[in-house]
This record gives C-alpha cells, sequence and structure tokens, in this order.
C-alpha cells in the first residue's frame, strides 16, 4: 500500500484545524492523501468476490466511506485515523453491495442453513461443533458440506461487517473491529458495557486452530488470502474456505446471544 505524504505531526495540525473550519481545501487533501487506502480496501474486498463485482465500483463504494470518515473522524479521541478509516471504507462497500442483492437467494439460504445448524447444535453440545458434526446434522457427508461451504463463500464475507451493537456513533462494533491478535485477546480490558464485543472476542478464542488463524491474519495483520496460503502452506481456496467456516461459526454465535443462548 502507498505510504501517504504528510508526517504525523502535519497531519495531527490539520486534523485540528479541519475540525475547526471544516476546510473543503483541508477535505480535498485528505481524499487524496488516502485514496491509496481506498484501493487497497476494495482490493481485499475484491477477493473472492464473484466476476460481476467490478473492482472499480468498490472503489467508488469506499470513497463514500472515506469522505465519512474524514467528516466524522475525531483527532482527540486515541485512535489512528488510518483504522478508523478503514472500517468506514470497508462499511461502505458492503452497504452498497448489500443494497445490490448480488448473492443468489439459494445460496444465501444454504448459509442460513449452515448457521441454524450451528446454533442448534453447539447449544445442544455447549462446545464448538466439528465439521463432521454439522455435516451430519445436515445429512450430508464431510464432502458435500466442504462443497457446500465454498458455495457459500462469496456471502460469509459480509458476514463479519455486520454491525452487532449500536449505541452513539464511536459504539458501532462489527465482528471485524473486534479482531485483535492473540495475545492481546484480554477479556480484563473488556469494559462491561461491551458484553457483545467480549462474545465475540470468546467466539474467535474457541474456533478451531486454522480458522482462527485465517480471521486474525486477514483482519488483524491484513494480509490476503494469498499471503495467507503462504503463512500455513495451502491453497488460496483452502483459505477461502476456512474463513468462510470461520465467519459461520461467529455469526452462529452472535445469532445465539440474539436468542438468549449464553
Amino acid at each position: 500500500m502507498a505510504s501517504l505524504g504528510l508526517d504525523e505531526k502535519e497531519e495531527e495540525k490539520l486534523w485540528n484545524e479541519f475540525k475547526k473550519t471544516k476546510s473543503s481545501a483541508i477535505r480535498d487533501k485528505f481524499i487524496r492523501q488516502y485514496m491509496p487506502l481506498v484501493k487497497y480496501v476494495a482490493g481485499k474486498v475484491s477477493t473472492g468476490m464473484p466476476e460481476s463485482v467490478e473492482f472499480d465500483d468498490l472503489v467508488g463504494f469506499g470513497q463514500f466511506g472515506l469522505l465519512d470518515a474524514i467528516n466524522k473522524f475525531d483527532p482527540d479521541k486515541n485512535v489512528k485515523f488510518k483504522t478508523y478509516a478503514v472500517t468506514r471504507i470497508r462499511g461502505a462497500i458492503f452497504d452498497e453491495l448489500r443494497e445490490l442483492d448480488w448473492v443468489p437467494r439459494s445460496v444465501r439460504q444454504k448459509s442460513k442453513e449452515i448457521e441454524d445448524a450451528i446454533v442448534e447444535l453447539e447449544a445442544r453440545l455447549g462446545r464448538t461443533a466439528t465439521d463432521a458434526e454439522i455435516a451430519k446434522s445436515m445429512n450430508m457427508t464431510e464432502n458435500e458440506y466442504q462443497t457446500t461451504v465454498m458455495k457459500v463463500s462469496g456471502t460469509s464475507v459480509l458476514s463479519l461487517n455486520d454491525v452487532w451493537y449500536s449505541g452513539d456513533d464511536s459504539e458501532h462494533i462489527s465482528i471485524g473491529d473486534s479482531i485483535e491478535a492473540p495475545n492481546s485477546l484480554n477479556p480484563d480490558v473488556i469494559v462491561e458495557r461491551e458484553e457483545i464485543r467480549r462474545v465475540i472476542i470468546q467466539s474467535i478464542n474457541e474456533l478451531p486452530k486454522n480458522e482462527k488463524m485465517v480471521i486474525v491474519l486477514y483482519y488483524h495483520e491484513d494480509l490476503t488470502f494469498k499471503e495467507i496460503g503462504q503463512v500455513l502452506n495451502v491453497s488460496e481456496s483452502r483459505i477461502s474456505q476456512l474463513h468462510t467456516k470461520a465467519n459461520l461459526r461467529l455469526r452462529a454465535k452472535l445469532t445465539s446471544l440474539r436468542k438468549g443462548i449464553f
């Protein structure tokens, strides 16, 4: 990803001035500075998307997120703009994709069936369900289940960006926003009002090892599926499959929370 031209002190000074004046000239400067970030996020999102989803369209959607981030960013909060902007850019892209409703109904239904099976199984078992157990509950062989997971892989990337908690504007939490490196997944730092964040982090820790690794590397370390495949020494399609299964498990956990199972 291209580096930005402003040094840290220059940027801090501009943010403080923009907060006071809302200068269109400064806004335009930030847009030019952070356009490479929009293209970077769009490139990551495009991985695994069907050919009908154009990269340039994703960049266009992301620009709305960047503008929103610039207008709402508060330099007084202890958050880097890049971190804040990535969430807004990615969210804007997914919002537009939902509006387009590009996922076939049959695929969306199959994704829901897998989530429901995981919810029922894990409520009954009191632990993370294995692939074999999920397949059996759906009257499938394990190979059929793996094939089905691959078919729904294009929908799963939307899941992690759903907003699960809405307080004020700074308290919107998605699963993707909650992911941190394993050594920083410390329940002691989770404040009481963020119960959903606590459940998300707990759920990530309970994922099978490879699924957890994919989620952490993709969202926290910012690696592509191809790069993660090189780290884990498996194919890019296998990483996509692991990513999808992790998504489905995490959504099932949140569904259980909404139903009061936790």
